[in-house]
């Protein structure tokens, strides 16, 4: 009789043996293996039976089962071949044909993939910690159709990407984040339920797409503009984008014009600001 259900961990540390895995630092794996984390998770994404999920580094499966689990079709990028290959395997040994009919696999480093077998309509992940934000704004950036998620990530960065203007954590991925989509944060995750646990407790932000700013700027021109204001924060704005204006008297003009103060720092502006900025600087 086979293992049904979510994956507990004798059955993480099963699989992993059998795969000769040993979880690496440099790909940020840590596992989940407490089925109630993981159906909190689901729960906590709102997924529903007619949603597809797109999952970044599903691993061994552990948030796999459980989106499967709430009758979602799941689109899921792994980098790792030997953990591609197996994942539709444990799918259908622990929850049947049906479940792994609803199984898409992607062999692919999420900062590289650009095509999906089929569009997502959310997006829910244990994201690597060492690569969480960029493969964020990836995911936003090339497949906007997903218009809600729920991503666990380093608490920290959970902070930073949910932080508000005039936080001392705000900087680049909390506004380049608000771009696209309203954050908050809903909830921690202790070391304990990650195999092997880590050293930080993990943080569960929720996300709500909304559109992106009305402005004649680009998002490339915004985000360049977001990017030299946080390269050196302590720097006041016209200092801080003077090379891009030419000058910090031009960098002063383009600010005043947006009608901002150009002794402000960048971690005083939210993204309409910037915007407004980059308009004077780059449209």
């Amino acid at each position: 009789m086979p293992e049904l259900g979510l994956l507990d961990p004798s059955s993480v540390r099963k699989i992993a043996a059998e795969l000769d895995l040993r979880p690496t630092k440099q790909r940020g794996q840590n596992f989940v293996i407490d089925p109630n984390t993981v159906r909190r998770i689901v729960d906590l994404a709102e997924v529903v039976a007619d949603d597809v999920v797109l999952e970044i580094g599903p691993g061994l499966g552990s948030l796999t089962l459980g989106l499967l689990e709430r009758g979602a079709t799941v689109v899921a990028v792994e980098i790792d071949d030997r953990l591609a290959q197996r994942l539709e395997r444990t799918v259908r040994e622990r929850m049947g044909d049906d479940a792994a009919g609803r199984l898409h696999v992607v062999e692919a480093d999420a900062l590289q993939v650009d095509q999906l077998p089929l569009a997502p309509t959310a997006l829910v992940a244990n994201l690597p910690y060492n690569v969480s934000v960029p493969v964020l704004l990836r995911m936003f950036e090339l497949f906007p159709d997903w218009t809600r998620g729920l991503v666990m990530v380093q608490l920290e960065v959970a902070d930073r990407l949910v932080a508000a203007p005039g936080s001392k954590v705000y900087g680049v991925p909390s506004a380049k984040a608000a771009w696209y989509a309203e954050t908050s944060r809903v909830g921690t995750v202790p070391p304990k339920v990650f195999w092997p646990v880590p050293n930080v407790d993990s943080g569960l932000v929720r996300i709500t797409r909304r559109p992106a700013p009305e402005t004649t700027a680009t998002r490339a021109q915004v985000f360049e503009v977001v990017d030299a204001a946080f390269a050196q924060r302590r720097k006041m704005l016209r200092a801080a984008l003077a090379g891009m204006a030419g000058s910090s008297a031009a960098a002063s003009a383009a600010i005043e014009a947006a009608g901002l103060d150009p002794q402000l720092r960048g971690e005083m502006l939210d993204i309409e600001a910037f915007a407004r900025i980059a308009e004077r600087l780059l449209g």
